[in-house]
């Protein structure tokens, strides 16, 4: 298949068979509406590197006790909970960003920051670099990743933990292909959100993302149909699955 060009990405610094693979979540619908996922998330032994939180396109304008409360509950059981700043693509203004991610931190305690909608090309890297050394001077040691959603210029790998290299769905990611590049960083420091998943597919899509390098990874059956819905806003069908998989590693 298509994904497979040449060296399996991250070889260069670890061997396929020392990669942890685990699960970051893009964000879900609100506490209110979806309590039980929120709770399912806290349960031990789950394999998350870290979940979003979106209170309303970012912080929102008031602080949610909901929301507090499911952070709080994700910090506890050991999970990194990351507050969305939308960059819109290099168009949004740096002091909104930055009024956002104070918020996120004042209000819920994040753990980091998911620049959601990051761009990718070289021209915009000055900006996204202007932000991300904020972000590391408000917060310390926040955990950053920047959510590209495709392969962006090698140069935004220095200034964030992750980069989110594929965002879309399984029609597009199981004939995708992996840059070149990434092959000399390790597979922790990518991630891979992928909608549209069938059950019968999920071996094949944990094999696409282990031969990408990807460390990282969200799969869903949910869809966005047409933009009309949000299909990262609930847990999988196959959620019990996914996560007896990654537990006991990605079958070769």
């Amino acid at each position: 298949m298509s994904y497979l060009t040449g060296t399996p990405a991250g070889t260069a610094s670890a061997g396929t068979t020392d990669v942890r693979t685990g699960l970051g979540v893009p964000g879900l619908a609100h506490p209110l509406l979806a309590p039980a996922e929120w709770a399912e998330l806290t349960r031990p032994g789950r394999p998350l590197h870290w979940v979003v939180l979106d209170v309303a396109d970012g912080p929102g304008v008031r602080p949610d006790p909901r929301c507090l409360e499911s952070a709080g509950r994700l910090r506890n059981a050991g999970v990194h909970v990351l507050g969305r700043l939308d960059l819109r693509h290099g168009a949004r203004a740096f002091a909104e960003v930055i009024s956002d991610a104070r918020r996120h931190l004042d209000w819920y305690q994040v753990d980091g920051f998911l620049l959601d909608r990051c761009p990718a090309e070289r021209a915009a890297l000055p900006a996204v670099r202007r932000t991300t050394d904020t972000l590391r001077t408000l917060q310390g040691t926040p955990h950053l990743v920047l959510g590209h959603g495709a392969h962006p210029c090698p140069g935004y790998a220095e200034h964030a933990d992750q980069l989110i290299t594929f965002r879309g769905p399984w029609s597009d990611y199981r004939w995708s292909q992996v840059a070149e590049w990434t092959a000399d960083h390790p597979p922790e420091r990518f991630c891979h959100l992928v909608h549209g998943v069938p059950r019968r597919h999920l071996d094949e899509a944990l094999r696409i993302a282990r031969w990408q390098g990807a460390g990282t990874i969200w799969f869903t059956d949910g869809t966005d149909r047409g933009g009309l819905t949000d299909p990262w806003e609930t847990l999988p069908g196959y959620w019990d699955e996914i996560v007896s998989r990654i537990g006991t590693g990605v079958s070769e």
